[in-house]
């Protein structure tokens, strides 16, 4: 039997490096599921979509494939219609697209059951926004990883500009700040901790200490 291990938390929380990290230790392949929305937000945009353009990117979801492959090391690949997109999508302009699209319920059904199909045959770390809550509800362990608001901007910060990005801090806690209030407040599967979800808060901890932190977690209920 598979052993699913179920990771949420708002944006720039960590949740991707430190799950990543996490499952290379365990030897357990590791799933983004926030990718998939982002690749969906890349497809909208190329087509010149807003978020106000709901009926146009249902539409959309007709016309395109997003799928999840591994490398050797258990990597994860985004494609989009059978393109590389991975290093594409973590601009701030896809971060707001793919909350805007992960608001609409024809989409997350769309992505529904390739996630939970991944995870039915493989033993997964998978991170989102609704993996503990919708997902996968019978998900062995589930934790709610978070941190400030401010903490998790500068993150994003560090991470676009070594990126070679041109940014402004205040407009990326801005996005966080922005990002949070839509994940939370969206009708269909908002953010919020699954019922047994373990809190783990890593302001101010660095990545080393945060891996740890969760290794022991999740050592300590599998």
């Amino acid at each position: 039997m598979s052993v699913a291990i179920a990771i949420d938390g708002p944006a720039g929380a960590g949740k991707s490096t430190i799950a990543k990290l996490a499952a290379s230790t365990l030897g357990f392949i590791y799933v983004d599921t926030g990718a998939l929305y982002r690749a969906i937000g890349l497809s909208a945009i190329r087509r010149g979509y807003t978020k106000e353009h709901t009926e146009q990117i249902v539409a959309m979801l007709d016309l395109i494939t997003v799928e999840l492959s591994f490398n050797a090391d258990h990597e994860q690949i985004v494609l989009l219609n059978g393109e590389d997109v991975t290093g594409l999508i973590r601009t701030p302009e896809i971060s707001m697209m793919a909350s805007a699209v992960s608001a609409i319920p024809a989409v997350r059904a769309y992505l529904l059951e390739l996630q939970r199909s991944i995870a039915r045959t493989n033993n997964v770390i998978m991170d989102g926004r609704d993996i503990g809550t919708v997902v996968l509800p019978d998900a062995q362990l589930k934790i709610f990883l978070t941190a400030s608001p401010e903490c998790r901007a500068r993150r994003r910060y560090d991470e676009l500009v070594e990126k070679g990005m041109d940014v402004v801090f205040d407009d990326v806690l801005r996005d966080v700040v922005d990002r949070d209030y839509a994940d939370s407040h969206r009708a269909i599967a908002p953010l919020k901790p699954a019922e047994g979800a373990i809190l783990v808060d890593t302001s101010g901890e660095t990545l080393d200490q945060s891996v740890q932190k969760l290794l022991k977690i999740m050592r300590e209920h599998l």
